[in-house]
């Protein structure tokens, strides 16, 4: 399991302003949070863990291997701040999922008997409307 305080310590936080509606107050502070995290970079990954993050995250990092998530639901920077935390520590566990790897199974004998008897019964259905052959 990862340190959850070691891996907030490498975060890189910046203050934007929000888009949308909402005033003049709107115009004047930068309450919408942007978080940068640096996978290679990253101190407290193992070589591994940093490998299986760039598979999994493929989709949503960057070229460089950098993570951005960003929050603007609340009118409170600290609000934005916690948000956006706790959404990366979940993404982050969801990248280090190992999926299970299936186990191919052998199909019953009971199943490829049963394909077998529907088959000729639906052949000999077909058979029995044709008409007969007169030599």
């Amino acid at each position: 399991m990862i340190n959850d305080e070691a891996l907030i310590a490498e975060l890189v936080f910046k203050a934007v302003r929000s888009s949308g509606a909402g005033g003049q107050h709107v115009n004047k502070t930068a309450s919408k949070v942007a978080l940068y995290f640096d996978v290679e970079a990253s101190q407290v990954l193992t070589e591994e863990q940093k490998a299986l993050l760039i598979k999994n995250l493929k989709s949503r990092l960057t070229l460089n291997h950098v993570l951005i998530l960003q929050c603007g639901e609340s009118r409170s920077q600290h609000k934005n701040k916690d948000t956006v935390t706790a959404r990366f520590l979940e993404v982050i566990n969801q990248g280090l999922v190992v999926p299970k790897k299936r186990k191919k199974t052998k199909t019953p004998k009971v199943e490829k008997l049963k394909r077998l008897s529907n088959k000729r019964q639906q052949s000999e259905k077909k058979a029995s409307r044709k008409p007969p052959k007169i030599d």
